[in-house]
């Protein structure tokens, strides 16, 4: 990956820069699991350290250090980089867990926590004061610019391959995911797990993933469950087609009977078969791409 950042201004409408230069109300990630939904202990996966370095990074950005988890295969490097986009609850256990899952997988797994200037997630229990306060006022292109440092960053100072870049994301994450394969030529490959597809635009989040499938630089894996009952099939089928439409290389899995949040163990939606087949199909996906 160049030194030089991708043009923000490549997606019209997103650069907003100056970003409003605010402090970090976290300036480190929370313990335990998310505490705005169930969480289903029994269910819940726990990868263990052995043969991987793993623990809370600081990354520098312009205007301060974002705090995120990495993990990585012990070893000399590099490693092919992954960056991990968290759900609307912050990096929490879960989300440091599937870093985890990507390091065993002999991955360089970043999860900058993209939220940390907005609000403390780790003491946060109302979804929906977590969307209105948070998720809703943080800008695209700082969304953007933060998984640029980050990707920066794991070359730089976690043996990671810059030539070797993927990402995955899951929900809000998922639709981040979109928005950074149409936005980073660096990437090889994304993997976007029930991203929402569409949803309200405002001045700091003027595109939804939809408006962008034109743009992609990277092929995108979609896995979506039938039974998501705020993404429709349709919507999923439409993005493919027109994908295809442009050019672009995009694939979707559609699960039969299957809800919103399918990969999140530790949450009742949690599907083990399905989540199974899509880990590993996204680790296909990465390997005939190009990241692994």
């Amino acid at each position: 990956m160049s030194a030089t950042k991708p043009d923000l201004e490549g997606l019209d409408g997103l650069a907003r820069e100056p970003f409003s230069r605010r402090g970090f109300v976290m300036t480190g990630l929370m313990t335990g699991f998310t505490l705005a939904t169930t969480v289903v202990q029994g269910q819940t996966i726990t990868t263990d350290s052995a043969g991987i370095e793993a623990g809370e990074v600081q990354i520098p950005t312009a205007d301060g250090m974002m705090p995120g988890y990495r993990a990585m295969p012990s070893g000399a490097g590099p490693f092919p980089i992954v960056l991990v986009i968290e759900e609307i609850f912050g990096v929490h256990e879960y989300i440091k867990d599937i870093c985890r899952r990507l390091a065993k997988a002999g991955y360089c797994a970043v999860a900058p926590e993209l939220y940390a200037r907005l609000g403390d997630l780790s003491k946060m229990t109302d979804v929906q004061v977590i969307i209105r306060d948070v998720i809703s006022k943080a800008p695209d292109a700082q969304m953007l610019s933060d998984l640029d440092d980050a990707a920066k960053w794991a070359a730089a100072s976690s043996k990671g391959d810059a030539a070797k870049l993927g990402v995955t994301g899951f929900c809000r994450g998922g639709r981040n995911t979109w928005l950074y394969a149409a936005h980073n030529p660096a990437v090889k490959a994304a993997v976007a797990w029930y991203g929402p597809l569409g949803g309200n635009r405002s001045d700091i989040q003027p595109k939804t993933a939809a408006d962008l499938v034109g743009e992609l630089k990277a092929p995108v894996l979609g896995l979506y469950g039938a039974a998501d009952t705020g993404i429709p099939v349709a919507d999923v089928e439409k993005q493919r087609d027109a994908a295809k439409a442009a050019g672009k290389t995009v694939e979707v899995m559609i699960y039969p009977d299957t809800p919103h949040g399918f990969h999140a163990d530790y949450r009742p939606s949690y599907r083990k078969q399905q989540a199974e087949d899509g880990w590993a199909r996204m680790l296909a996906w990465f390997k005939s791409h190009g990241v692994a």
